[in-house]
């Protein structure tokens, strides 16, 4: 087992093999792949099996939402809760003023107090979908480091806090160390300050709470040892930690990017409909992971869906059921059941109760052209018009060839008489009609006023 000691004792990478004292809960996170490094994983599987505990899990107010890479640390925490264990989601105000290092090659830029509250909000939020904030003792808590940082003065900081924290600690952190031997970036004292702040955090949390457990990616490896040092140096405490393996890809890449962006756990900037199809698009490879790690299914369920996978892959099992869980549990139930009859719509299913932004996320690779609504008033736009004025005809003649064939949809209904005029009984949603030529060949007509 290979083992790193960074404060004087000895930590380790978590070696995959069966350990005499361990508990179905931990054997889960364990098969799941959720376990990176720990704090002396026999010692702590046995800790949390002998009564409930509290842990805690930092995430930093970046932006207003979190992205799909903050699920793995989220639902971890939900895990524990699950489990009986109390959680705590820390949300950064303080530690989010400067910007976490790790992981970084750049400082990052500074954001306002106003920006900073509004992403606070936003986050806390979110979390309350995940947590269960009513459940007697194991109640899940949402802080915000800000409430006991802006208590602190700076001379107060350094002499309480700071005494404590060999300047060796923070130069041993793989992040500052690679920030340090770079001429064109370096690192400045606001950021080489992080860790303190956040080891700090874990020292307010056991003496408010009585929080043990820290949890967090795999990058937070430097800073939850730190909190745990720091304890032991003011405290006299024996605190634990646990990570989980970054949300990558099987290429080593972020999961959770695509060219237009990052997927969001907020339906405003990542439609129910897009992020269930980025999880139909996940590749083979990933699939099996993504399901060990970011859904509740049982073992039973992902295992005959990883012999599915193999056996029929173009059916894309996984996939679909990935797709499901993630949505359901992101957007609900309801945002799921839209995001599926959107992604029938896309194959030919008839088109009903949906909206501009809908068809918009649906057929956004589809051409489209604006057309005066008055058109619509009257006696309406002729079908065959309304073929060509979508380019999906080359002439009246060609569009009339096609509508008699019957390779003419509207709505993804098919429709057969040349003198049928549209109306704006017509229209798919408020202003958009969908036509279609032949099976896959679609255009959009958006009627403005």
């Amino acid at each position: 087992m290979f083992r790193i000691s960074d404060f004087g004792f000895h930590y380790h990478f978590i070696s995959k093999q069966t350990l005499n004292i361990v508990n179905d809960f931990f054997d889960d996170l364990r098969w799941r792949g959720l376990i990176h490094q720990s704090t002396d994983e026999t010692q702590l599987a046995a800790w949390l099996r002998d009564a409930a505990r509290t842990v805690y899990a930092g995430f930093d107010p970046t932006a207003e939402s979190l992205h799909v890479g903050s699920l793995v640390p989220l639902l971890f925490l939900r895990r524990f809760q699950q489990a009986g264990h109390r959680p705590i989601a820390l949300v950064g105000g303080a530690t989010g003023m400067i910007g976490d290092p790790s992981g970084k090659s750049e400082e990052r830029n500074l954001l306002s107090v106003e920006q900073l509250r509004a992403n606070v909000h936003g986050i806390e939020t979110q979390m309350r979908r995940f947590l269960d904030f009513d459940c007697g003792d194991q109640s899940a808590l949402v802080t915000n480091n800000f409430d006991w940082m802006r208590k602190f003065s700076f001379l107060d900081f350094l002499r309480d806090v700071g005494k404590n924290f060999p300047v060796s600690v923070m130069l041993a952190k793989d992040s500052v160390k690679g920030r340090l031997g770079r001429d064109d970036v370096g690192i400045s004292y606001t950021e080489f300050s992080y860790m303190l702040l956040q080891a700090w955090d874990f020292v307010q949390l056991f003496d408010e709470h009585g929080c043990e457990l820290q949890i967090g990616g795999s990058d937070q490896w430097g800073n939850i040892t730190a909190g745990i040092d720091l304890a032991r140096r003011m405290r006299s405490a024996q605190l634990y930690g646990l990570t989980c393996p970054l949300l990558t890809k099987s290429d080593g890449s972020k999961m959770g990017k695509t060219e237009s962006g990052a997927i969001w756990l907020s339906p405003e900037r990542t439609s129910p409909y897009a992020f269930y199809q980025y999880w139909i698009n996940v590749d083979d490879a990933d699939a099996g992971g993504c399901l060990r790690m970011l859904t509740e299914l049982d073992r039973e369920e992902i295992e005959a869906l990883d012999a599915a996978r193999a056996e029929e892959p173009h059916k894309r099992a996984s996939q679909r059921r990935l797709a499901e869980a993630l949505t359901e549990l992101v957007h609900g139930g309801e945002s799921l059941r839209k995001a599926q009859q959107a992604t029938e719509v896309f194959f030919g299913a008839e088109i009903s109760k949906l909206t501009d932004r809908d068809l918009g996320e649906i057929f956004a690779d589809v051409p489209s052209k604006e057309l005066p609504r008055a058109r619509l008033e009257g006696d309406g736009l002729n079908v065959i018009d309304a073929f060509v004025e979508a380019n999906l005809a080359k002439s009246k003649s060609d569009a009339r060839r096609n509508i008699t064939g019957g390779g003419a949809n509207v709505n993804n209904r098919r429709v057969e008489d040349i003198a049928r005029q549209l109306t704006p009984a017509d229209l798919a949603s408020e202003s958009v009609m969908v036509l279609r030529s032949g099976r896959k060949k679609y255009a959009l007509l958006r009627f403005v006023d």
